[in-house]
This record gives C-alpha cells, structure tokens and sequence, in this order.
C-alpha cells in the first residue's frame, strides 16, 4: 500500500522555462522516501549516517506525462517493493492534489543494501524489512 507525501513545487525545482526539471522530479521522490523511513520511526541521522550498511540508489528513471509548474501541489504515492534479501524497489506515483486529475508523473528507484566498509552486499536491515512491509501512512 502507498505511502502518500504531500509536496508543493517551489521555484528552485524549476527549469528556465518554469517548467519542473526531471531531475527535480527524483528529488522530490527522494524526499516522499525519507518522509516515509521518518514516519515509520527510522532516525534519518542515523539511516543516512556512516553505519556499517548503506542503501544505496543504483538505478532510477522518471517519466514526465504533464509539465509541473511553481506553486502547485502534487501528491507522492510511494510503494515499496522488496526484490530480494539485500534489495528493493520504490515506485512512485505522482498526481496533483485534484483528486479528478490523472497521474502527472511516474518515476521508480532501485536501493541495494552494501557493508559500507568493503562495499559488498548485504541484507537489508530489520528496520527496512519492517517499512518495507507498512500499511498506509499519509503525511
């Protein structure tokens, strides 16, 4: 089940045209993320910190199907998706906050668990295990 984020698009996301910058948009994903891990009681300090394992990003894409604009809000709908012991997949589904209004963009990231002192893999933590599996939770 998603995890819902709310998000307003400021001036800094946009491009010179004022249009949403694509990279922009897995930013903004990126922040659902963290609001997510935040709420489901991970301490971000210490997830992001220079622990013994390290989630890293290894692949990311992002399609844009409407041009996002300053000022206008949008809700993230994050779901996670556990691919293997030391891997996970987050799609995220991105509309405006008009209910009747279709999906305005869709973008997935692929998150690989490594020992950050000899960068192999590793399983995932407890805690990710535990999000990973969450019921609904809206911000």
């Amino acid at each position: 089940m998603p995890f819902i984020y709310a998000r307003t698009v400021r001036f800094q996301d946009t491009d010179a045209a004022g249009v949403v910058y694509f990279a922009n948009v897995l930013s903004m994903c990126h922040e659902a993320y963290e609001a997510s891990l935040a709420a489901t009681g991970i301490d971000l300090k210490r997830f992001f910190g220079k622990g013994a394992i390290a989630i890293p990003i290894v692949h990311a894409s992002v399609d844009l199907r409407q041009p996002m604009f300053c000022g206008e809000q949008y809700a993230i709908h994050l779901t996670p998706t556990q691919l293997s012991p030391s891997k996970f997949s987050i799609q995220y589904a991105i509309f405006a906050s008009d209910p009747q209004t279709q999906q305005i963009s869709q973008a997935a990231t692929i998150h690989i668990a490594i020992q950050t002192h000899k960068r192999t893999r590793s399983a995932l933590p407890e805690e990710i295990i535990q999000w990973l599996h969450q019921d609904v939770t809206v911000v």
